[in-house]
């Protein structure tokens, strides 16, 4: 890691002390009063951004491996069902974009422990139906396995298979093996693979995967209060290619507005700014947010605003309490168009 890096990396220690102090410095200019924030809007759950996978058909088993070899653009890898379900190793499509990964990442540890690459991918950018972990501080990442073992990421969904299956492998992880990975996701260069498109009329969608994709039958409706962030090319985000592309549709007027929340507060919460820093790329142990997936920032919101994630994150309880579903659908619009 380059020393002017390792520079910024703060002790987990003091991730809550100087995240305090930041906010107590704000507030003592008059920017945001946190002695205001005393009650929270109801916001109903947003359950487009916690899609669930439909229950599978009576009867039905998943379809036996032809043994074909398949491929996606610009790799020469060619992998095969069973290897692309990841159960023996991780699919890489592409090996010379990223250091050798340890065996947690690469292999896991078979039943309990699925290997961290299968859904955070080998380049660390992630899915929207889970994190994206490059370039992490390895204390923010086990400070987060941390949180999902002692019940403090809970997520609002408790049918949702990836945070119950983060919570799981929780349970079941090594400090020596978190440890491996943590450093493994930080040398990492943050990556982003969506765009942020306003549109008043979006794809129908249906679930697979665990996130929202193009419906098969194609057809449009209202985009309504809801951002719908789908894979440009289904059959290569089912292969379990890193650099799908995805679009997530906004509301009309979002980035303006998600702009003015993030930059200002606008008289509702602090500014992002203060504590992820001027570009959003983070500071120190508080995480980067941009580029990440809306969908993604949508839950960590809600989840926040919810209860259902507490522990270190509970620093943002009285910054998103004010908030309202049109404000956070704003917020992590912007986040998700700057780049990381």
């Amino acid at each position: 890691m380059p020393e002017e890096a390792k520079k910024t990396i703060l002790p987990a220690s003091r991730f809550r002390e100087v995240w305090l102090k930041r906010i107590a410095a704000f507030s003592a200019v008059g920017g945001f009063s946190l002695a205001l924030a005393t009650f929270a809007y109801a916001v109903e759950m947003p359950g487009w951004a916690y899609p669930l996978n439909p229950p599978a058909a009576p009867g039905a088993a998943p379809p036996k491996d032809d043994g074909m070899p398949h491929h996606v653009p610009g790799s020469t890898v060619a992998l095969t069902r069973t290897q692309i379900a990841g159960r023996d190793r991780v699919p890489d499509w592409h090996p010379e974009s990223h250091p050798q990964m340890p065996a947690i990442v690469d292999k896991g540890r078979m039943p309990d422990v699925r290997a961290c690459g299968y859904c955070h991918t080998p380049s660390g950018a992630g899915r929207p139906e889970n994190a994206s972990l490059a370039g992490l501080t390895p204390a923010y990442i086990k400070q987060q396995v941390q949180n999902f073992k002692d019940g403090n990421r809970k997520g609002s969904e408790p049918k949702r298979v990836p945070q119950n299956l983060m919570i799981g492998i929780a349970q079941h992880v090594t400090d020596a093996e978190v440890e491996q990975a943590a450093a493994y996701f930080s040398q990492l260069k943050p990556v982003s693979y969506v765009k942020v498109v306003e549109a008043g009329t979006v794809p129908k969608t249906t679930v697979i995967g665990g996130m929202m994709a193009k419906h098969s039958e194609g057809g449009t409706e209202p985009i309504g209060a809801r951002i719908i962030e789908v894979p440009d090319d289904t059959e290569r985000a089912e292969l379990r290619d890193e650099k799908t592309t995805f679009t997530a549709y906004v509301p009309m007027g979002s980035l303006k507005k998600g702009e003015t929340l993030v930059t200002t507060g606008g008289g509702k919460t602090l500014q992002c700014t203060i504590c992820h820093g001027a570009d959003l790329k983070g500071v120190g142990d508080v995480p980067h947010i941009a580029g990440r997936s809306p969908s993604f920032l949508m839950r960590q919101l809600y989840d926040i605003q919810n209860g259902t994630r507490s522990g270190s994150a509970a620093l943002m309880k009285q910054v998103v309490d004010k908030l309202d579903n049109d404000d956070m659908i704003a917020i992590v619009a912007y986040v998700a168009s700057r780049q990381p």
